[in-house]
C-alpha cells in the first residue's frame, strides 16, 4: 500500500523521510500498519494461553489468591 507523504523502497522499506511540506495521511498510514501485522496464529501459544487462563481461574475458585482493587496493583506497578 502507497502512504501520501512516505516514501518507500520496495514493498515494505519505508525510507523514513519526507518533504516536510507534506501532510501525511493518517488514516492511510494506521492501515497500512495494521495490514502489515503478522496475522499466522501460533497454535502451541493459543493452547498455552488457554491453560495458563484454567489455571489461574481455579486458583481463583478455590481461594488460592486473591485480587486486589487495579488502583492498588497500578501503585504496586508505578512503584508507589
Amino acid at each position: 500500500m502507497r502512504v501520501a507523504g512516505v516514501q518507500q523502497r520496495g514493498d515494505h522499506e519505508p525510507i523514513g523521510t519526507r518533504d516536510p511540506g507534506q501532510r501525511i495521511d493518517e488514516p492511510a498510514l494506521a492501515g497500512a500498519l495494521i495490514e502489515s501485522l503478522d496475522e499466522t496464529i501460533d497454535e502451541g501459544a493459543e493452547a498455552l494461553w488457554v491453560e495458563e487462563i484454567g489455571r489461574r481461574q481455579r486458583e481463583l475458585d478455590q481461594g488460592q489468591v486473591r485480587t486486589i482493587p487495579w488502583s492498588q496493583a497500578r501503585r504496586a506497578i508505578q512503584g508507589g
